[in-house]
């Protein structure tokens, strides 16, 4: 029997980055995290399905969690797919590979503007346009951004960037990145909302909210995230698609943040 190839290698990848805390952490913490983030169980998945990538991977995967998604809306999905397809960040990961699995279900081919960390995985890289969510963006990734903007491909994309916080009683996400209003006019893209209902589990928020008191800059929380997909396992997710926002909308009676704001909120219209 062949060996599991380790896509994901936590202890490789702390080595090769650019951070001295890492670097300094301990091997046992190293090897706890493992364990946390479910490192042996993600790479079993993405060896068993090698032989996918792209819009042929993501059902798979949706297949092999079992995961039951029950979507609401799908007649507002335009028959032209030029559009940026928008939606709450509550997951971090089951809200993509449902967004994404979507889409390509009606449209094929596509790209999502994602997390560079999702180009670690070979299985991906066809259809994620990488962005560095925690600092400046290289210009390559720049120049293919500018080159997915101008295509006729659907793009799907999470505005806030990181996944939704506790704010007060309330789980949400951060105000939203204005970029998708700016190249939605500029390059004449309609925007669809989609509104994902459900939260992570308590941990995340209750490690997010622990961390904020005691003054830790540093995201701890976003080790659990690719447990939480996990956590999704055998359970429904219900989705629901708003009708799609014209670019002509976005005018000047607001800026381009405040017409992001107003994006955010029809999205979250949708609950209701």
């Amino acid at each position: 029997m062949n060996a599991i190839t380790n896509y994901i290698d936590v202890h490789q990848q702390i080595k090769e980055s650019n951070s001295q805390f890492l670097k300094r952490l301990p091997r046992f913490t190293i090897d706890l995290i493992k364990i946390i983030i479910k490192q042996d169980e993600i790479n079993r998945i993405l060896f068993a399905y090698a032989d996918y990538e792209g819009v042929d991977f993501l059902p798979k995967v949706v297949s092999e969690l079992n995961i039951k998604v029950d979507i609401e809306g799908l007649h507002n999905l335009p028959d032209n797919g030029r559009c940026f397809f928008v939606a709450n960040h509550p997951f971090g990961f089951a809200d993509g590979l449902i967004l994404t699995n979507t889409i390509a279900q009606k449209y094929g081919d596509f790209r999502a503007i994602g997390n560079e960390v999702f180009t670690l995985i070979p299985h991906l890289r066809p259809i994620v346009a990488a962005v560095n969510v925690f600092g400046t963006n290289p210009r390559k990734y720049l120049l293919e951004l500018e080159k997915v903007f101008a295509s006729h491909l659907p793009i799907t994309h999470f505005p806030a960037g990181l996944v939704s916080r506790a704010k007060g009683c309330r789980i949400e996400d951060r105000d939203w990145q204005k970029s998708f209003v700016t190249k939605a006019i500029e390059h004449r893209r309609d925007v669809v909302p989609v509104f994902f209902y459900g939260r992570n589990s308590r941990l995340f928020y209750v490690i997010y909210i622990g961390r904020k008191i005691l003054g830790i800059k540093a995201n701890l929380e976003l080790v659990l995230l690719p447990r939480e997909i996990f956590n999704k396992r055998n359970k429904p997710i219900r989705v629901r698609i708003g009708k799609p926002i014209s670019y002509d909308t976005f005018n000047n009676n607001k800026t381009h943040f405040e017409w992001a704001q107003y994006v955010k909120q029809q999205v979250n219209n949708l609950k209701n």
